[in-house]
């Protein structure tokens, strides 16, 4: 699983998210500059979505793509389209 494979590069990445929310947390206490506050967020979303990519990206290679039988890509092809979808609302 790819997971556990690149389990170190994601969980850096969620230590990142972890610490600009925190960042975003104490702007909003301290009341902020707002524009500095809009770039946190902005900042937040990118990584969160720079996650969701590389984790969408190893599940289809090593689920879809390296998946010798058909069936098994089919039953996982509709899971991964339902959370992408949710994802993007």
């Amino acid at each position: 699983m790819h997971t556990i494979r690149e389990k170190h590069k994601l969980l850096a990445r969620v230590r990142r998210i972890q610490g600009q929310a925190q960042a975003l947390e104490r702007q909003l206490s301290e009341e902020g500059d707002c524009i500095e506050i809009l770039q946190q967020i902005a900042a937040i979303r990118g990584a969160v979505n720079g996650l969701m990519g590389a984790v969408i990206e190893g599940h289809l290679v090593d689920h879809l793509v390296n998946e010798s039988e058909q069936a098994h890509r089919e039953a996982e092809l509709a899971p991964v389209l339902h959370v992408i979808k949710a994802y993007l609302k």
